[in-house]
């Protein structure tokens, strides 16, 4: 791959999360391929797509809470969004100066585990196993990307949701452990914690998915 499209300081989150994590050096070249697919996608309009099971389930939803809002940057709308920002004074003027203090301007991100009753129904109705599959399908558009997170890398909705994002051309990006299990072998980039047991993989994948929402806003807002 190559990285030139992409901000030197953007790639040097990376290079943090690795002083801090000496471990995660093996995940270096996955890191910065995941970096460089999200930020493609999201300069094309596009939008991030998570889920997980369990734990992998709130990181899933921990990570749409840092895109859709400011993370560690600020995101003015009125400096990275004047266009929006001048309709809204123009067509709102008495509300502007509140929309101004506290509207953020946002990376487009969606997790599957937030549609309880779609979730309820689908899995009463028809198979458990493809309710991420089912939303994949039903939303996701070519140019996403779907992050997939499963500690074993075998987690059958998750991997059903993989390979339906793969015939709608989404990218796919698996976040797992060591062995990468099954799911290696379908998604376009594997990040494989050094880790074996759940909860050690898991105690790599908070400071790995905060790298990359870091890495993204500095990317599209940093001044």
């Amino acid at each position: 791959m190559r990285f030139d499209n992409i901000k030197r300081s953007t790639l040097q989150k990376i290079e943090e999360l690795i002083k801090r994590y000496p471990a995660l050096a093996v995940c270096r070249d996955d890191l910065t391929g995941a970096v460089e697919a999200i930020c493609e996608s999201f300069r094309m309009g596009n939008k991030l797509i998570t889920c997980g099971n369990g734990g992998s389930a709130a990181d899933s939803q921990h990570i749409v809470g840092e895109l859709m809002k400011g993370f560690l940057l600020p995101r003015k709308i009125q400096n990275h969004d004047k266009d929006f920002f001048n309709e809204l004074k123009k067509n709102y003027p008495e509300d502007a100066e509140y929309f101004e203090k506290y509207l953020q301007c946002t990376l487009p991100a969606i997790s599957l585990l937030g549609e309880t009753s779609l979730i309820t129904a689908f899995t009463n109705d028809n198979s458990a196993d493809l309710i991420f599959a089912q939303q994949v399908y039903g939303i996701g558009k070519a140019g996403d990307v779907l992050l997939a997170i499963t500690t074993s890398g075998n987690s059958v909705n998750v991997l059903h949701a993989v390979k339906i994002a793969k015939v709608r051309g989404i990218k796919t990006i698996a976040l797992t452990g060591r062995s990468g299990g099954k799911i290696k072998s379908f998604a376009d980039i594997s990040i494989c914690a050094p880790a074996d047991l759940a909860h050690t993989i898991q105690e790599f994948h908070l400071p790995i998915y905060h790298m990359l929402c870091m890495a993204l806003e500095n990317e599209f807002f940093e001044l």
